[in-house]
């Protein structure tokens, strides 16, 4: 047969209620075969196109019938479940019975639709039961007397490269062995349980069966499923008698497999990370991704020669048939719509693409089945021979040493031992009938049925259903309580058995009691021991009674909700008609303070709060490990603003960032860990307390393979942010600012000192000052920063301080850190750094506006020997003597929460500005008392010398400078002098004290400044919180936060002292203001001489004003 490519499919998904919430917008287009994709940040670029066999629009357009089937809406290209099984399906069954190897594996990003399109949805049925159903009814159909059908059912998962039979109790530590047959080359798992089945209801118990093993398996080691692929085997067997009465048999083999979930590893951001190469979190997919890219540059001959890396992952090991081999390949590929996820749809997109070039060469596999048993025997009896002269190893070991010709050796007798084990199995089978093997495997799943959740007690009876983050496994596991009396909770090897065993983190022998007395349902924890429940979120303390629809978690994982049929009236009115395991954690994530509405909040705010109710359950998870292993670490979320970030940009609102803090509770260090840092530790603390279950030793692992050791690190003991206002003005600024940590609590003070300078360092006049920051425009300007000293509150950073910090320097980024102080918690640094900008332009003025430098107190962390009392406690005890200094010190006052400092960034943005406004001030009454000065000397004047004219250019010029030696503005002169033609201002001649009038207007002069100032104070609106993301949408409303951020608001009252006064002088100068106002209205208007001044005039108007400066 000739070479045939794989046929490749996409299929687009409808907006889940979390992209709603979001309001996401749509970036997939598709028509024909054509599919397309948007950049949401380059909506102006030409999409990206893509074709394949087939794309499925599944979208919108389509309807739901009254059996919950979703079919098209008139007029819609909506792809139903059924459209999809007749382009994909029916040419899997079609070749199924012409005897050909099929294989469907679906592949996509976690929630993008791949079980959907495999599987389905109540009565949505995917690919698999639709194909499944329909080949036993063709089988029904056969009417030829010589012709028999054999079908065979498998299920296995594979995770973290181990693989677990899904269908079987009994799982070997480690996982079944993947062995390669050494005649035709193909890899198999040993000892994997193949049922025989007669019916699609046979198949469908069997795959319940296996989805039970699999949301078990989950539940105990937490291990998420869409880290784990499942794969369907079914081997479908034609036996054919010809008329000479000797049978041939057709075989063929369906692989019907749902990948994992296909996230990028660099997505998490675990780079850097040391053990990052030991996860195998994605090992299976980026070898399969290897395998794709080599099978299609194999199909396009871009190169010659080329290695298939089959044997780099389990899953391309039991792929190989289906890529590139004896079979005839599907992928469907899951495209999620919504633009949050573009980066992962694009890489998915990408994938299938490269998935279309492959060829693959399928025959039928049809043979006579004597010459199939017959070449078995000879098989066996060569495998026999290689078993006694040890594989002929020494033949072709040549240059082995004597330790690696052993191991050698004793690997291949381990495989042929394994060989011709299966093939004896094989002919074991043969001498049995078919009938005999179906009778024994319909009584078994007969057993498995009877031991299932029956609908009818679900109506009579209270129950525990189960919930899982893949909705899959959710509803799988059902335990009925006792019609009255104690339902008992705990692990199997309790003594006696409890009622329902659990088993898994945090679950103690006896963990807890159920009592039903006559449908009133109530909970309490075994007296002492030391069980962790949760009810609804809320820790379990004593006896509870419970309602239904009732959320309960035993231990870390083990989440159910109580269905109670003789109370329903019970349940809470508000809660939805079905309880998912999103809503359970989002419950316990409003329990422990954390918002969880998504009303009001922007994209950004939104993606994080998804990353936070994420990672809470991995949190709680990892520090029930740390305490069942006790490793002495805790761990919590920590939600870092831009602001408490190092070189941080508080004017960026999507800065904040998802983090876990791990704490060493014997010495108090601690290390921040990025949010795929901790996702790539969380998933080798699962492998490493599976190896524990597994009854190995870990107490004694080296400290580099362990996931809860971290070298010592510098550790961010706080920020402080450097406002930059006084820059825009030419002035210095010193200050000794709060260092805040991203609890927002105070961990000590830093002096700091902001100044305009040279080039070379050297502080520039006072008289620089400008009124105008424009004026600064398209001029070098140089600044120097200089960090005297500091203090720290906590001891145990006595061993080393330093600031870092980040700053743009000639253009150029630049990463900054003083010199490291050792053994003080009062370090003088005496850092300065002179900061150049060749040519300032208006986004350094923003900057200088809006912006700051963010300091970055860090702390020399040490392996130190810790307190004697401590070592004699165990990590649950050290967590809860931590738990109580905590809740001691929220009990004091201190901000509890684990949220960013936007108090204090609001409050060092507030002295800022208070002594910006103060510099501003003293400015203003040095011109005041400068103007009293020339009305003095003009009072003092004889009456023939008082000449009005030269007495109001001078005050002018005073009123209008900008305190720059060389420079004086003239405009608001020139339009004093025709203002004074136009406008009847007060003849001083005519007054009784011509001195006290020239004082009030002077007076009016200098506030008219102050006007300008407030007026561009009350433009730019309230810039209390400006720079400091407000991460008050991530938590709920407390009496105590809003009591605090009112506190750090209402500290700078000095601020507010100096508006009030300079606001309440706006009134005295509104005369002069309208005047102007008048002025400027009608300034096209000849004057009453009709001249204008002369450039003369001016030249000597500005001498003028030099002088009297």
């Amino acid at each position: 047969m000739p070479d045939e490519s794989v046929k490749v499919a996409v299929r687009v998904r409808p907006f889940n209620q979390r992209e709603k919430d979001r309001q996401a917008k749509l970036i997939i287009k598709m028509q024909g075969q054509m599919t397309t994709i948007t950049n949401p940040e380059t909506p102006n670029e030409e999409p990206k196109s893509f074709s394949f066999d087939y794309s499925y629009w599944s979208h919108d357009g389509f309807q739901e019938q009254s059996d919950g089937v979703l079919v098209p809406a008139g007029g819609s290209n909506y792809a139903s479940q059924r459209r999809v099984f007749e382009n994909l399906g029916q040419g899997v069954l079609d070749n199924a019975f012409e005897g050909y190897n099929c294989s469907l594996f679906a592949y996509g990003q976690t929630g993008s639709g791949k079980s959907y399109s495999m599987v389905g949805y109540g009565n949505n049925k995917g690919i698999v039961p639709i194909t499944c159903d329909e080949m036993f009814k063709t089988m029904d159909k056969n009417t030829d007397p010589n012709k028999r059908f054999e079908v065979t059912f498998s299920m296995l998962e594979i995770y973290n490269e181990q693989v677990r039979d899904l269908l079987s109790k009994d799982n070997p530590k480690g996982g079944l062995n993947v062995r390669q047959n050494p005649k035709l080359g193909y890899f198999y798992v040993e000892n994997l349980k193949r049922v025989p089945v007669g019916s699609y209801a046979e198949i469908e118990k069997r795959t319940d069966q296996g989805t039970a093993s699999r949301t078990v398996a989950s539940t105990n080691m937490n291990a998420t499923s869409s880290r784990a692929h499942t794969v369907v085997t079914i081997t479908f067997d034609q036996i054919i008698k010809n008329e000479s009465g000797s049978e041939t048999k057709k075989s063929s083999v369906m692989n019907l497999v749902d990948l994992a979930g296909s996230e990028r590893a660099d997505s998490t951001g675990a780079t850097g990370d040391r053990l990052k190469e030991g996860a195998n979190i994605n090992k299976s997919l980026s070898a399969l991704g290897n395998v794709i890219s080599a099978l299609a540059d194999l199909s396009m001959g871009t190169k010659k020669k080329i290695m298939v890396p089959y044997r780099d992952s389990v899953l391309t090991k039991l792929l190989q048939n289906a890529l590139g081999g004896n079979s005839k390949t599907i992928m469907i590929a899951a495209l999620s719509p919504a633009d949050i996820n573009y980066d992962e749809t694009l890489s998915t997109l990408r994938y299938a693409d490269r998935a279309k070039k492959i060829k693959n060469k399928a025959v039928v596999n049809e043979n006579p089945l004597d010459k199939l048993i017959r070449e078995l025997k000879e098989e066996n009896e060569k495998l026999k021979r290689a078993m006694e002269s040890g594989g002929m190893v020494m033949q072709e070991g040549a240059g082995l040493s004597p330790e690696e010709l052993e191991k050698m050796r004793k690997q291949m007798e381990e495989d042929i031992r394994a060989q011709l084990m299966a093939n004896q199995a094989m002919l074991a089978e043969n001498d049995q009938s078919w009938d005999d093997k179906l009778a024994e495997a319909r009584t078994e799943t007969e057993k498995i049925e009877t031991g299932g959740a029956d609908s009818k007690r679900k109506s009579k009876e209270p129950y525990l259903i189960n919930l899982n983050e893949d909705p899959m496994l959710s509803g799988v596991i059902c335990h009925f309580l006792k019609n009255s009396g104690e339902t008992t909770v705990g692990r199997k090897d309790a003594s006696p058995v409890p009622d329902i065993c659990l088993s898994g983190l945090s679950i103690q022998k006896q963990h807890a009691v159920i009592f039903n007395n006559k449908g009133v349902i109530e909970i309490e924890s075994v007296s002492g021991s030391g069980s962790k429940t949760k009810i609804n979120g809320l820790p379990l303390t004593g006896r509870k009674a419970l309602c239904h629809k009732d959320r309960i978690l035993f231990g870390s994982n083990h989440m159910y909700v109580l269905m109670n049929p003789l109370k329903p009236e019970t349940a809470d009115s508000s809660l939805p008609k079905e309880i998912t395991w999103e809503f359970a954690q989002k419950e316990i994530a409003q329990v422990k303070g954390f918002a969880t509405g998504s009303a009001g909040l922007s994209k950004e705010q939104q993606i994080v709060q998804e990353q936070v109710l994420e990672i809470l359950p991995m949190v709680s998870e990892v520090n029930a490990v740390s305490e069942e292993l006790n490793k002495q670490k805790s761990f919590e979320v920590v939600l870092i603003s831009a602001a408490a970030q190092e070189g941080g940009d508080i004017t960026q609102s999507n800065a904040s960032k998802v983090t876990v803090k791990m704490k060493n509770l014997l010495n108090g260090n601690t290390w921040l860990w990025e949010r795929g840092k901790f996702i790539t530790r969380r998933y080798l603390i699962q492998e490493l307390y599976q190896k524990f279950l597994d009854g190995e030793d870990v107490s004694h692992i080296p400290k580099e393979q362990d996931p809860f050791w971290e070298p010592t690190e510098d550790v961010l003991i706080g920020t402080s942010n450097l406002f930059l206002q006084s820059l825009s003005y030419c002035l210095d600024f010193e200050d000794t600012l709060n260092i805040s940590d991203y609890k927002g609590q105070e961990e000590g003070h830093v002096k700091v000192k902001l100044e305009p300078c040279d080039p070379k360092g050297k502080p520039i006049d006072e008289e620089a000052f400008v009124d105008d920051p424009r004026e600064l425009l398209n001029k070098p300007y140089n600044f120097k920063l200089t960090i005297e000293n500091a203090n720290i509150h906590k001891s145990r950073f006595s061993k080393g301080i330093l600031v870092k910090y980040s700053v743009k320097n000639n253009g150029k980024v630049e990463e900054v850190k003083t010199p490291t102080v050792k053994n003080t918690l009062t370090p003088t640094f005496n850092h300065s750094k002179v900061i150049s900008i060749p040519k300032l332009k208006q986004e350094n003025l923003d900057f200088f506006e809006s912006g700051c430098i963010t300091l970055s107190m860090y702390g020399i962390q040490e392996d130190t020997l810790p307190d004697p009392k401590l070592l004699k406690l165990n990590t649950r005890e050290l967590r809860q003597m931590e738990n109580m200094e905590n809740s001691q010190a929220h009990a004091s006052g201190r901000r509890g929460t684990m949220f960013g400092n936007e108090i204090a960034s609001d409050t060092s943005h507030l002295k800022t500005e208070v002594v910006l406004l103060q510099r501003k001030y003293e400015r203003l009454q040095q011109k005041e008392r400068r103007m009293q000065q020339i009305c003095e000397e003009w009072s003092k004047k004889p009456a023939e010398e008082k000449q009005f004219e030269p007495f109001y250019r001078a005050v002018s010029a005073a009123a209008n400078s900008t305190g720059t030696r060389l420079k004086t503005r003239v405009q608001m002169l020139n339009q004093m002098l025709k203002l004074q033609k136009t406008v009847a201002l007060p003849s001083y001649k005519d007054k009784s004290s011509p001195v006290l009038q020239g004082q009030k207007y002077v007076r009016q002069m200098a506030m008219e400044k102050s006007s300008v100032i407030e007026e561009k104070e009350e433009s730019q609106g309230d810039q209390d919180s400006f720079g400091s993301v407000d991460l008050a949408p991530y938590m709920n409303p407390g009496t105590e936060d809003s009591l605090n951020r009112s506190k750090g608001f209402t500290q700078n009252g000095k601020r507010t002292t100096l508006l009030s006064d300079i606001n309440s002088k706006r009134e005295v100068i509104k005369p002069a203001r309208n005047a102007i106002s008048e002025y400027s209205a009608n300034k096209k208007a000849p004057t009453s001489n009709g001249k204008r001044p002369s450039s003369a005039e001016n030249n000597k108007t500005e001498s003028s004003a030099c002088v009297l400066q």
